[in-house]
C-alpha cells in the first residue's frame, strides 16, 4: 500500500476493572476517554470511551475504551463488535483477573485476530515481580490469538514505554486487513446525543461501505428515514467517511429519543431486519450446557436481545461443542451472513460462547431437510455461499439486492461471483414482478421436470384437449407462481399457445374419436340447417358427458370440420359456407342489413340471429354501424 493511502483501524481495549485501560489511552493519545461525570468522580469506566492516534503515513487508529467491571460487560460488547485489533491491559500488581479472562474470551468469539499486550502500572512493582507476571501472562495467552503478541510493560504515570507502545500499535495496524469499503454502508450505533445548533448526533464504527454528506439514510430496525447533515471523524469535519473509521453523523429531522444504542445506520432499503437467523453456535469450555429451546442473551454489533435456541443436530449442546442452530430473536436485529455474535447465560449473567451468523433470512426448515446449505455458508467462499443461498431460496429466487443485504462482501465481488455462476450454468436469470432474480439450476430443473410431469398426466387424461390451461398449471407450482411466466419460455420442451401449455410433440389424439361419432355429431349439428342445436341440446340428444363433447367439438373445430360461433353454438363447415353465400347474395342487392332482415334471410329466430351476427362481426365478415350491418368480404 502506498504511504499516502489513508488507513483507518480500530483498536479496542480489554481488561479487568482498575487495570489502567483509560489511563493508558490518555497517556498514548492525550485524550481522556472517560467522558462521563460519574466516571471521573468514581475513577472507573462505565461506558464506552473514544480516542485516536494519528501517524505520518496517513494511518489513523481509532481507540474504543471499554469498561472492565463484570456488571458492564454489555457495554463492553457494544464496543467490541467493530474492533480490528486488541490492546489487552493487565495490571502488574494484580496480574490476570476474571474480566481479563472474560474479555479475552469475548474477543476470541468475535474472531479478532491480532493484538498487543500492555502490563500496566509497571512502576509499582520490582523487576522480579514484573518478570513473574509476564511469564504468567504468557501462560494465560497460550493457545489464543495473542499467543505470539508482544508483551510490553508500561506506566501511564512515568511514561515508561508509551512511545514504544505507539510504534508497536502502528506496526500492528498496518498489517490489519482493510474493511469492505465497497460493501453496503453499515454503522452500528453505540452512542446518541444532541449538540446545540446541530441536533441529533449518532456515533459508531463503520463496518463496511462509505457515507457522504447529504446521503439519504435509514435507521434500522425502526425504518426511520433521514439524511446526513454533517460528518465527523476523530473530531474533524469531513465530507465523506468509510469502513474502519469512527464516525459521528449529524442526522436531519431525527429526535434523540427516536434512536438508541443497537440501532444501525444504512442506506434506505439496503438491509432487512430479522427476528430469525441460522447460525453455528460454539460454547466455551467452561460454559454451562444449552438445551434446545433454551433462552439466552444475544449480542451482535451494539445490539442486545434475547434468543431462543433451536439445535438442529442434538437436544443439548455441551461445553466446548459447536452446532448449527436456529435463533429466534425477541427483537429485530440487523445481521448479515458472516457476522459474529456472543451469547451469555440468562441468569446469572455469564459469557457462554458465540458464533457466526450463517443465514440472516432463512426459510422454513425441518430436521429431515438436512443442513448442507449451512455447511456451505460456514465453510464456502463467496461463490459457494451465493450458490447455496440461491438453492435454498427455491422458486422464490434471490435478487442482487437480496444478496448484497444478506452477505458480507464487496458489491463488485458479489456481482462478479453471480456472473461467473451464470456463465457456469449454476444460476439462471428470471424476471419477477419486483425485478430480476436468480434461480439455481437444480431448482429450475426440478421445476421443469414437475411441469413436464403435470402436462404428461394431463395429456393422458385429456387426449382430445390441445393442452393444459396456463393458469391451472401455474397454480400447481407451489412457491413459484410469481416466476411462472418468466420461467416457462426457458423450457424448450414446452409450447405455449395463447393461454394453453402443452408438451412439444403432443397433439390432440384425433384417432381416439371414431368416424362414426364424428359423423353422428356433425349430422346432429346440420340437421336443422342454419339453426344448429346448442351444446346442451347435443348432450341430451347424443347421451354424452359435457367434458367429452366439449373436447370433441374443440378437436373438430381445430381440424376445420366445425366452426365455433361461441362456447355453446357450433356450425359445420358446410353450414358456414352456406351462410356466407346467402350474405353475398343479399349484399349484392343491398348495402345494408337490419337484424330483422338477417333473421328472415336465415328463416330463424333472434335466439340464433344475435349470436350469429356477433360471430360475423368479430370475424370482420360484417361490421355493425348503429343498428345495421355492412358486408366486409370482397
Amino acid at each position: 500500500m502506498p504511504d499516502d493511502t489513508p488507513r483507518n483501524v480500530i483498536l479496542g481495549t480489554a481488561g479487568h476493572i482498575d487495570h489502567g485501560k483509560s489511563s493508558l489511552v490518555k497517556a498514548l493519545t492525550g485524550t481522556d476517554p472517560d467522558r462521563l461525570k460519574e466516571e471521573k468522580e468514581r475513577g472507573i469506566t462505565i461506558d464506552l470511551g473514544f480516542a485516536s492516534l494519528s501517524y505520518p503515513e496517513g494511518l489513523t487508529v481509532g481507540i474504543v475504551d471499554v469498561p472492565g467491571h463484570e456488571r458492564l460487560i454489555r457495554n463492553m460488547l457494544a464496543g467490541a463488535g467493530g474492533i480490528d485489533m486488541l490492546l489487552m491491559v493487565i495490571a502488574a500488581d494484580e496480574g490476570v483477573m476474571p474480566q481479563t479472562r472474560e474479555h479475552l474470551a469475548i474477543c476470541r468469539l468475535l474472531r479478532i485476530r491480532s493484538g498487543i499486550v500492555a502490563i500496566t502500572k509497571a512502576d509499582l512493582v520490582d523487576p522480579e515481580w514484573l518478570q513473574l507476571v509476564t511469564e504468567d501472562v504468557k501462560g494465560f495467552l497460550k493457545g489464543t490469538f495473542l499467543e505470539d503478541a508482544e508483551i510490553i510493560p508500561v506506566s501511564s504515570k512515568t511514561g515508561l514505554n508509551t512511545d514504544l507502545m505507539k510504534e508497536r500499535i502502528r506496526e500492528l495496524a498496518l498489517r490489519v486487513e482493510p474493511r469492505l469499503k465497497k460493501g453496503i454502508f453499515r454503522m452500528p450505533i453505540d452512542r446518541v446525543f444532541t449538540l446545540k445548533g446541530f441536533g441529533t448526533v449518532v456515533t459508531g464504527t463503520a463496518v463496511s461501505g462509505t457515507i457522504a454528506l447529504d446521503s439519504p439514510m435509514e435507521i434500522l430496525p425502526s425504518g426511520l428515514k433521514t439524511k446526513v447533515r454533517g460528518l465527523q471523524c476523530h473530531g474533524k469535519a469531513v465530507t465523506g467517511a468509510f469502513a474502519g473509521q469512527r464516525i459521528g453523523v449529524n442526522l436531519q429531522g431525527i429526535d434523540k429519543d427516536q434512536v438508541q444504542r443497537g440501532d444501525v445506520l444504512v442506506p434506505p432499503g439496503s438491509i432487512v431486519p430479522t427476528r430469525v437467523v441460522e447460525a453455528v453456535l460454539q460454547l466455551m469450555d467452561d460454559s454451562p450446557p444449552v438445551k434446545t429451546r433454551g433462552v439466552i442473551h444475544f449480542y451482535s454489533g451494539a445490539a442486545e436481545t434475547l434468543a431462543r435456541v433451536i439445535l438442529y443436530d442434538r437436544e443439548q449442546l455441551e461445553p466446548g461443542e459447536s452446532s448449527p442452530c436456529r435463533l429466534r430473536l425477541q427483537d429485530p436485529v440487523i445481521l448479515l451472513s458472516g457476522d459474529r455474535f456472543v451469547v451469555r447465560r440468562l441468569s446469572p449473567l455469564q459469557t457462554m460462547g458465540g458464533g457466526e451468523v450463517l443465514d440472516p433470512h432463512p426459510g422454513r426448515r425441518r430436521r429431515k431437510d438436512g443442513i448442507e446449505d449451512l455447511r456451505a455458508f460456514e465453510n464456502g467462499g463467496l461463490k459457494e455461499r451465493i450458490e447455496a443461498k440461491a438453492r435454498s431460496s427455491a422458486l422464490r429466487g434471490v435478487s442482487l439486492r437480496d444478496i448484497e443485504g444478506w452477505i458480507q462482501g464487496e458489491i463488485p465481488d458479489i456481482i462478479s461471483a453471480i456472473e461467473e455462476l451464470i456463465k457456469e450454468g449454476l444460476l439462471i436469470r428470471a424476471q419477477s414482478p419486483a425485478g430480476e432474480v436468480f434461480i439455481h439450476r437444480e431448482v429450475f430443473t426440478s421445476f421443469r421436470d414437475s411441469l413436464a410431469g403435470f402436462l404428461a398426466q394431463y395429456h393422458k387424461a385429456n387426449p382430445l384437449r390441445p393442452g393444459m390451461p396456463k393458469e391451472e398449471l401455474r397454480q400447481r407450482i407451489k412457491g413459484g407462481e410469481s416466476l411462472f411466466n418468466s420461467l416457462i419460455p426457458l423450457i424448450g420442451d414446452l409450447v405455449v399457445e395463447k393461454d394453453v401449455v402443452r408438451l412439444r410433440g403432443f397433439s390432440p389424439a384425433a384417432a381416439s374419436v371414431s368416424e362414426e361419432r364424428r359423423e353422428l355429431i356433425i349430422a346432429a349439428i346440420e340437421r336443422n340447417g342454419l339453426q344448429p342445436p346448442f351444446k346442451e341440446d347435443l348432450i341430451a340428444a347424443l347421451s354424452l358427458k359435457e367434458r367429452e363433447l366439449t373436447d370433441i367439438l374443440r378437436l373438430l373445430t381445430t381440424e376445420g370440420a366445425l366452426v365455433r360461433i361461441n362456447d355453446s353454438l357450433f356450425m359445420s363447415k358446410g353450414q358456414n359456407e352456406k351462410l356466407i353465400l346467402l350474405l353475398r347474395d343479399f349484399f349484392s342487392k343491398k348495402k345494408e342489413m337490419t337484424v330483422a332482415e338477417f333473421r328472415d334471410l336465415l328463416s330463424t329466430t333472434r335466439k340464433y340471429a344475435l349470436p350469429l351476427l356477433e360471430y360475423l362481426d368479430s370475424h370482420r365478415i360484417t361490421i355493425r354501424v348503429g343498428d345495421i350491418r355492412k358486408f366486409m368480404l370482397k
